[in-house]
């Protein structure tokens, strides 16, 4: 694969969307907990709600992932092919960080609404 424009100005900025990215947030923490393959691993993340992901943006997220070095991929040369999924030492690294910052959200949101009530009220008062 080619390097784009945008990896070999900031390289550091291209991870952390790849990390922190609508499905790569989702497969990163499900990865920590086992190895999963590519239909479980699709269903545990239509589990939380909202639109699931479809076939083409997991395979995109988990390429995306696995040449950043996060997730290993597994091939077994079987019929009929099995394939799974699951973190190396750097994708369990970021996925840690990725939980953390998760249950911070999780625990914080009562706050965050209201500081957006407060900013909203502010606003419209002005």
């Amino acid at each position: 694969m080619a390097v784009s424009d945008n990896e070999a100005l900031c390289p550091y900025r291209l991870v952390l969307e790849h990390v922190t990215s609508r499905w790569g947030v989702l497969v990163l923490i499900e990865l920590l907990d086992r190895p999963y393959r590519f239909s479980e691993l699709r269903r545990a993340i239509s589990a939380y709600g909202g639109r699931g992901v479809s076939e083409k943006m997991l395979t995109q997220t988990l390429q995306t992932l696995e040449r950043d070095g996060l997730v290993h991929r597994d091939a077994k040369p079987v019929i009929p092919p099995r394939v799974d999924y699951s973190l190396t030492g750097l994708g369990r690294e970021a996925a840690e960080q990725v939980r953390a910052l998760s249950r911070w959200t999780h625990d914080r949101m009562d706050d965050v609404e209201k500081a957006r009530r407060t900013y909203d009220e502010t606003r419209a008062a002005s």
